[in-house]
């Protein structure tokens, strides 16, 4: 069995949009801890626009499918807490650019990403036992339906007791990786 071919790289234009939203949102996330809404929703605009532009009504259309896509399934993380808001739009604005395959690998690459900067940081912080404590408890709560963050403060990334990462980082990270590695 093969794999499946990995979908074709963005046009240049969109690579260098994708560049011009995400750099910025790592930066300011690394600052500030926050990813300004200018920023994600005139990536979103320019990005439908420069899709229309680049393919007349389809390119309008596989433009929203990527938001679309992007936005739903980051937002059912925003809702479990375990994203911010601004990671939802940012990702929203990557997948306007990129079209929904595309933002699939992209996610995928910001999840290996994440993984591993997550790893070095439970390692540098000493929390192995924490983090395997906390893995126990969010898959018992859903494996009874309910958010995992609900009685447990340190699962909620809004919460000053989880350990956090500045998730626009892996978000750029898996974003320039896929659009800039030589394939």
């Amino acid at each position: 069995m093969s794999l499946p071919p990995l979908p074709h790289a963005p046009p240049p234009a969109i690579q260098v949009l994708l560049s011009l939203i995400v750099i910025p949102a790592a930066v300011l996330d690394i600052k500030t801890r926050r990813i300004p809404n200018w920023l994600s929703l005139s990536g979103i605009v320019v990005a439908l626009l420069l899709n229309t532009f680049l393919g007349e009504l389809d390119g309008l259309w596989f433009s929203l499918k990527g938001l679309g896509v992007a936005f739903v399934i980051y937002f059912v993380l925003y809702l479990l807490h375990g994203m911010g808001a601004g990671d939802v739009k940012l990702m929203a604005a990557v997948g306007a650019a990129s079209g929904p395959m595309y933002w699939f690998l992209i996610l995928v690459l910001t999840s290996l990403i994440g993984a591993v900067a997550g790893l070095i940081l439970i390692a540098v912080k000493g929390r192995f036992r924490k983090t395997y404590d906390n893995i126990l408890l969010i898959l018992i709560s859903l494996r009874h339906a309910t958010a995992p963050y609900k009685g447990h403060p340190e699962l909620d990334v809004r919460s000053g007791e989880a350990l956090r990462l500045p998730h626009a980082v892996m978000i750029a990270c898996g974003t320039l990786l896929a659009i800039w590695a030589p394939r």
